[in-house]
């Protein structure tokens, strides 16, 4: 079959022959009908996840499919299932799986990192029966490519972690896939959302699903701007691009026992060894500093619902749509301030 490989770290991605994959005892191959180009799948490029990742490599990480072969252990699938899969495919065996914390599970296995990934014809997935998720006919393939790691991560940041409630001010920085995701979803919420970039395109997406203000940083302060809009400061700040810079503008604009949510990725080698949050205001405030990450199959459906009925719209989100042959490209162009919209690659 056909894929999107790299060799060694940072060096050009390219599309080739690779062997087909094989089915799993407790797994399943995915044919992909479409899968998101995604920032993360830039980092593990970039050689972020070095203890991960095996090369030569596979990227790709969300995706939605069809099933065209099953392992003999797996009860819940069949071939011929739409189907698509988190990110974070949980042993669902562990203490934390039997938690529900399956988005954290300490034996999880992720496409695209911990094995190959969906830039690719087909997709093998371990874990069947925990981590597949059966697609309702109002969902296309290429709806659900954008919802495995930017779409759903945002879903349970707002609505699980975050715990956004009507009326309540939420500022989201950086406006790629992910901040847009949690605009649509804080918005549909009834909260007040701010939105903050450095492209006035990426702002006016923003605008168009939700966002009540907009927020320029390249000549702008945005704390002060927000702190004009929101003189309490915010309920909720989300970083959904992943910078020091972010991190600590979002955690500055919050008012007293504000919440700040860490959803865009910052491994080490971002920070560079910069402190990121200014714990002095989080003593200060007694703000929450929470992570999140993902969010669990067994999740998964209150957002499909909301979704199939029209409450939540993330095919909005998505501003093109590419070949297999045009995702070494839409990657690399990721080595910047990030993207407008959501990059779809249809195989």
């Amino acid at each position: 079959m056909r894929a999107v490989l790299f060799d060694s770290f940072t060096e050009p991605l390219h599309v080739t022959d690779v062997p087909e994959p094989t089915v799993p005892d407790d797994g399943v191959v995915i044919q992909v009908g479409a899968t998101g180009i995604c920032r993360s799948d830039w980092h593990g490029w970039q050689g972020h996840d070095p203890d991960i990742v095996v090369l030569p490599h596979i990227p790709g990480h969300e995706f939605a499919g069809t099933v065209t072969a099953v392992g003999r252990l797996v009860r819940g699938s069949a071939v011929g299932d739409r189907v698509t899969v988190p990110f974070v495919c949980a042993c669902g065996a562990c203490p934390t799986c039997r938690s529900g914390n399956g988005q954290v599970c300490p034996n999880q296995w992720q496409p695209g990192f911990s094995g190959p990934g969906s830039f690719a014809e087909r997709v093998a997935i371990p874990f069947a029966d925990v981590n597949v998720i059966h697609l309702p006919d109002a969902v296309s393939d290429k709806t659900a490519a954008t919802l495995g790691c930017r779409f759903a991560t945002a879903y349970r940041a707002v609505t699980q972690v975050a715990k956004v409630q009507p009326g309540e001010v939420v500022v989201v920085f950086g406006c790629g896939g992910l901040g847009l995701s949690a605009v649509m979803i804080a918005a549909s919420l009834g909260a007040t959302v701010i939105a903050v970039d450095v492209q006035p395109s990426a702002l006016s997406r923003a605008a168009g699903v939700g966002a009540a203000h907009l927020i320029d940083a390249r000549d702008t302060d945005p704390v002060e701007v927000i702190r004009d809009l929101a003189p309490d400061g915010a309920h909720v700040g989300i970083d959904a691009l992943g910078s020091a810079a972010t991190a600590s503008a979002s955690v500055s604009a919050l008012r007293p026992r504000g919440r700040h949510v860490q959803v865009g990725l910052l491994p080490p080698a971002v920070l560079g060894g910069r402190e990121s949050v200014p714990m002095h205001l989080v003593i200060g405030r007694e703000l929450a500093v929470l992570g999140s990450h993902g969010m669990a199959a067994h999740a998964y459906p209150e957002m499909l619902e909301r979704i199939a009925n029209g409450q939540l719209r993330p095919t909005e989100l998505v501003a093109r749509t590419i070949s297999l042959d045009e995702v070494p490209m839409a990657l690399a162009a990721m080595d910047g301030n990030g993207q407008d919209g959501i990059t779809v690659c249809l195989p």
